[in-house]
């Protein structure tokens, strides 16, 4: 690889023995994946934050760096952590892992990372611009920001986020490159998307087709789609697809740069309605945990949940999973007041997929398709897919 003259001093150890480990992960990377160059990035976003992922190896490399010095050179954030920072005791999270995920935060924090834990993060301030060059590595943000916002990043792992935070470099190779963004696979759908969990059905079935050869897909028949919408679809084509890319005819900002591909598959309505079927794998009178926010919830979602439990109950332990700025913003409006008073509660810088919550539960209600993924996966619990509306009114009955 060409390094510039700062670049070489990083891997030479003259900024410091942190910036020198990150260069070294970068050139790794970029030597692995025939890079020619490093190019300036303008924001981060770090996975590998709930201890119940990382473990005791994990935060000693984190330590390790932030003991050699390194500090984030551009805004960067982070994704969820293993459970809420200052809510964790109501959340029933056991006191040796707070400790131990506190200490993880602690060390993000001394590397001047804005410990603000999110999978949303363009929710909360961290917004590209089209164009902008990246290292995220939350699946649903990279995809949010290629597809949905034209930005630029590849699926970054941990460290290589972590390092491009402390080098503000990364790599020029797959996604920077307007080669790879070209879409190789059409797909036209003729069915009905109303729902965020319609969106997330039709994730799993692109996903599904794709995951083999992980090729771009543009989707055509799309009419209209909300913020949630698109939310939604980026975490369940991540997560089913592995695709971190996609285009939308007349939603997404490069669509119109590319011809459809000739090679077209159709979508109707049977396929979504099987992939949903494929996502119940239980009945709705057994679910006895409830959770929304898999990506984290956007304001309006919260106000939702709120004008639907106004002056109710729940029956069902309850998480509502957001940024710590979307529930700040909750209180001043009063839907938390409104939420916590049915018995809901926040379950703010964490969600059900990082929580160390595995085989607590057996039945969990939720809009995700991505969480119904993890549920089974990672803890073991059976799922109920639903629209979102109707996710809330279980947790009533």
């Amino acid at each position: 690889m060409q390094l510039t003259l700062e670049e070489t001093q990083m891997l030479d150890g003259k900024h410091g023995k942190a910036v020198q480990k990150a260069m070294q992960i970068l050139v790794a990377l970029g030597n692995i994946y025939g890079a020619e160059r490093m190019i300036p990035i303008t924001s981060v976003q770090v996975a590998g934050v709930s201890y119940d992922n990382l473990g005791e190896a994990g935060l000693q490399f984190l330590s390790g760096l932030a003991d050699g010095g390194g500090k984030a050179r551009i805004p960067t954030t982070l994704n969820p952590a293993g459970m809420d920072i200052e809510n964790w005791p109501a959340l029933g999270i056991p006191a040796e892992f707070a400790e131990r995920q506190l200490r993880v935060i602690e060390a993000f924090s001394r590397m001047e990372i804005a410990t603000t834990c999110t999978c949303t993060p363009y929710l909360i301030g961290n917004l590209p611009c089209l164009g902008d060059h990246l290292a995220w590595s939350e699946s649903s943000a990279v995809c949010y920001a290629n597809s949905v916002l034209g930005a630029r990043t590849n699926r970054e792992g941990g460290p290589s986020a972590l390092a491009a935070a402390l080098t503000g470099r990364t790599p020029e190779y797959g996604l920077h490159l307007d080669i790879n963004r070209q879409p190789e696979l059409c797909f036209e759908v003729d069915a009905q998307l109303r729902e965020n969990s319609d969106f997330g059905a039709l994730g799993k079935v692109i996903g599904d087709k794709i995951q083999a050869l992980r090729q771009v897909p543009f989707i055509k028949g799309v009419p209209s789609a909300t913020l949630e919408n698109l939310k939604s679809f980026c975490a369940s084509l991540a997560t089913y697809g592995g695709s971190a890319i996609f285009h939308i005819a007349g939603i997404t900002p490069e669509a119109g740069l590319y011809k459809p591909s000739q090679n077209t598959l159709r979508i109707i309505q049977t396929d979504l309605d099987n992939a949903r079927d494929m996502l119940n794998d239980a009945d709705q009178q057994d679910v006895d945990f409830i959770s929304l926010g898999c990506p984290h919830l956007s304001l309006g979602e919260v106000a939702r949940i709120a004008q639907l439990l106004d002056g109710r109950l729940v029956r069902k332990e309850f998480w509502i999973t957001t940024a710590r700025p979307i529930k700040q913003q909750a209180d001043q409006l009063g839907y938390t007041n409104i939420i916590e008073a049915t018995g809901a509660r926040f379950a703010t810088d964490t969600c059900c997929v990082v929580a160390p919550i595995r085989e607590r539960f057996k039945v969990m209600a939720t809009d995700s398709a991505k969480a119904c993924y993890y549920a089974s996966a990672k803890n073991r619990f059976k799922t109920v897919f639903l629209p979102f509306d109707e996710v809330v009114r279980l947790a009533l009955k």
